[in-house]
This record gives C-alpha cells, structure tokens and sequence, in this order.
C-alpha cells in the first residue's frame, strides 16, 4: 500500500516477521541512542535533574575507579552465553537473514584474527554471525570462543560503555587486542577468535550499495599486533552487508563534507545520512532493509611470531595479507554477489 509516495507494510503481514522487524529496532535503536547522546544525557540528568543529579556523581566515580578495565573485553560468561542464545538474536538474525559460512576448518586449539570486510553502516553481518549463535557460530566452530571488536570510543562514551560491557564486545585499543591474541580463553573454550573490522567506523562512509570499498591501505596496526603474537589472520567478507542501505553523499570541498570530517575527527565516527526504512513503512527510516547477508569465513594466512616486527616486516606481511584477501574475494563473490564480474574490492 502506498501513500503520498510513502510504501506501508501491509497490514496482514505476519507476526514472526513483524517480531523480526522488532528484533532488529530493539537492537539497534539503543546503540544510536546511547553512542551519540551518552554525554548529553549525563550533562542533562546532572544539570536538570535533583534526584538523578547524585546517581550521576556516583555514576562517575564509578567510571573513574572502573576505568582501567574498559579495554579489556567482558568475562560475565553466563550473561554471554545467555545474550549470545537469546530469542531476540534468533529473530535478528532472521529478518535479513544472516548466514555464516566457513570454508576450510580451523584448528580449535589456536588464537585467530578475524578481519572482517566490509564495515557497512551497522555491521549487521558481524553482530549476527558472531555476537550471537543464531547463525550456528557454535556448530560450525567448535571449541573457539568469538570476541568482536568495536570502536574504543564507545568505551569512553557514558551509558555506551556500560551497555558494551553487557554485551561482553571488546574495545579496538591496541591493548585490549593485545590481550586477546595473548591469552588462551578460560574452559570450556581451547582456542579463541578476536574480530576486527579493520576499516573501522570510518569505512561506514563508503558504504554504498553494490560496492565493496574498504580501508586497508593505512591500516596495519592489526598486522603489527598479529606478528607480535605469532596469530594467523583470517579474511571474512561480509557479502550484501553494503546493500543494506543507501545515504546520502557530498562533494569534496562542500561545507557539508567539510562539516563531516570535522565531526569525524573530533568524535571519531563520521555522520553519515543513510537511508533505510521505518517499522512500517518502507521508503525511509533507519532500520536495514530486508536484504540477505553472508558472512564468508576463508582460510588462515599463517604469520611468524615476531615479537618487535620492524616497518619493513609490517609491510611486507600486510601486502601479503591484501593478495590473499582479494583472491579470497574474488574465488567467493561468485556465489553471493549479483553480476560479480564486475565488482571488486575497491581500497581507499
């Protein structure tokens, strides 16, 4: 049914799907609420707020002493396993739906670098395939416990660090990377994978449907930290994540993009204005479109352990890792990528 250009979902349209279409808003709005206002509503319930103005200094003397644990991931297992198996996620990752693939096995007694490509706008594909088992994480990699990586501001961020911590993800900090490619995960677990989004929230920018851009070029702090721990890199691709919405573009030397790079550099993630669809309608808004995901797991890129790597190793194994994640590309893309002859990882 369409008004006035607007496409509404019909009104029969099933209940699993309308629990689908909740799943993902129950999921999603409180990470855009709580990673752009978390400040704002601290300076709000402190400035305007008698009785909550107390909750907040207690708050933040909280924040102070907990502070040196922010990069270290979460070890609430059972809160894990439980958030990781919930009936929520089971409906996330129905909605698109979301697929994990491995293609080769990997030994369940090693530490791996998942880096995964592309970002998207939400990296919907990564939070369905590895913050939760609805995927069938679990079946298809036994034994190997799964850590993701998100951006380290959201760990300095009010509100937004706590709900990390909820959801046992990871800071990207060095340190905190470093500590997981260093330590073996406790029982039942023998091995462990730590996933990256090498192209960061940045890479969000580039996000268009049909394309595969990805920053990588300048990115090789994850080859340094992979060879000072001897773990080997493992490519996943993400297939259909960049289909998930459009957004809007500006020309370089616009104020607007000015504007965004300014913000970009300040706060570390660039507004970008994308568009989705809403609960019920389908023209805009900001929930995914209901397109299929397909996350690709490929084979481990062995690495030496080298525990002070000079720029020339970084390099020389950082140009190795993009062959191998272009021929793992371009094997792959013919099964999940429509007219895949023609679309190619692009790096900028």
């Amino acid at each position: 049914m369409e008004i006035f250009g607007i496409k509404f979902a019909p009104l029969n349209i099933p209940l699993k799907r309308r629990l689908e279409t909740l799943a993902v808003a129950v999921t999603l709005c409180p990470i855009l609420i709580l990673a752009f206002a978390g400040y704002l509503l601290l300076i709000y319930f402190f400035f305007y707020s008698e009785i909550l103005r107390y909750v907040i200094l207690l708050y933040l003397f909280w924040i102070y002493y907990d502070n040196y644990l922010y990069n270290v991931g979460g070890k609430r297992a059972q809160l894990k396993q439980w958030l990781r198996t919930c009936a929520l996620n089971r409906y996330y990752c129905r909605y698109f739906p979301i697929k994990l693939v491995k293609t080769t096995d990997l030994d369940p007694n090693k530490l791996y670098l998942f880096c995964n490509f592309p970002h998207g706008i939400f990296a919907s594909g990564v939070h369905g395939a590895f913050g939760t088992d609805a995927a069938g994480y679990s079946e298809l990699f036994p034994g190997i416990d799964i850590t993701v990586v998100i951006l380290d501001k959201h760990f300095r961020t009010p509100f937004m660090r706590d709900y990390c911590r909820i959801s046992s993800v990871a800071s990207s900090s060095p340190e905190s990377v470093n500590q997981l490619l260093s330590t073996k995960p406790e029982a039942p677990y023998t091995g462990r994978a730590t996933v990256l989004i090498v192209g960061g929230a940045a890479e969000a920018a580039e996000c268009m449907p049909g394309t595969y851009r990805i920053l990588i070029k300048r990115r090789k702090g994850f080859v340094r930290l992979a060879l000072k721990n001897g773990v080997p890199i493992v490519p996943v691709c993400s297939f259909g994540e960049t289909n998930l919405y459009d957004q809007l573009t500006f020309t370089e030397g616009s104020f607007m993009k000015k504007l965004q790079n300014f913000i970009h550099k300040i706060y570390g993630i660039p507004p970008i204005v994308f568009i989705g669809r809403g609960l019920f309608q389908y023209s805009f808004g900001i929930l995914p479109r209901r397109k299929s995901v397909t996350v690709v797991v490929g084979s481990p890129m062995d690495l030496p352990k080298i525990e002070e790597p000079t720029e020339e190793q970084i390099n020389e194994y950082h140009g190795k890792f993009v062959e191998h994640l272009v021929d793992f590309f371009e094997k792959e893309k013919h099964k999940y990528v429509e007219n895949a002859d023609t679309v190619h990882l692009e790096f900028v």
